[in-house]
């Protein structure tokens, strides 16, 4: 499994304005940018002030009805999961975006090695033996030319495919989808969760995820 953040997480500037409208408290806000550290590809790092930061915890505490201000943070990453780590992670969808390569159109594309699996815990000889299988369908549906045919191979290919089998997507997701991921998935049998939440915890201003602000 790999998580590559491709865009560091945004919004935290305006999550902590938003944050102090129910009780019209913008002037009490400590939070500012430093521009000291511009470059030609950045504005400066925004810095969350210690009253920004404790309003945040204490809101954090009281309810995801009460923080609704980490809907309005976002991270985004491309992650290379095996399908069965996606059945699962498919299950999140509010504050998560996906978008994925394609297997159904570029599954035929080219020969499949060892690299496109998750097999640390598969046996190398069987999955050897599915990949020869699979590379045979593969090399006859790309010299067909009976579209019926064709259709058969290409569908044996989809359903002989191992649940192993790594795909990438583009995601998108919210600080409050975050939350809610850590708090259902930590301690999960499958190890693609602990890599996850490893990547979750090292992103910047995590204790708004986590609500431990000591780690800061």
């Amino acid at each position: 499994m790999i998580i590559e953040t491709i865009r560091e997480p945004q919004g935290f500037d305006q999550a902590m304005i938003a944050m102090r409208n129910p009780m019209n408290s913008w002037g009490k806000s400590d939070s500012e940018w430093d521009f000291e550290e511009m470059c030609e590809f950045s504005t400066g790092k925004y810095i969350i002030g210690e009253k920004d930061s404790e309003l945040s915890l204490k809101l954090q505490k009281a309810g995801p009805e009460h923080c609704k201000h980490l809907r309005m943070i976002y991270v985004w990453a491309d992650i290379t999961a095996p399908r069965y780590w996606w059945q699962e992670f498919d299950t999140y969808r509010h504050g998560v975006e996906k978008v994925s390569c394609s297997t159904m159109h570029k599954i035929t594309s080219r020969p499949l090695e060892e690299e496109d699996f998750e097999h640390d815990g598969l046996d190398d000889d069987f999955l050897v033996w599915v990949i020869k299988k699979i590379n045979n369908s593969i090399m006859s549906y790309n010299l067909c030319t009976d579209v019926d045919h064709k259709r058969e191979i290409w569908r044996g290919i989809i359903q002989a495919l191992p649940q192993s089998y790594l795909q990438k997507r583009t995601v998108c997701m919210s600080y409050a989808a975050l939350r809610n991921i850590i708090r259902q998935r930590e301690g999960h049998k499958l190890v693609e969760w602990e890599h996850f939440i490893r990547w979750v915890k090292s992103l910047p201003e995590s204790w708004m995820i986590t609500d431990d602000l000591s780690k800061v």
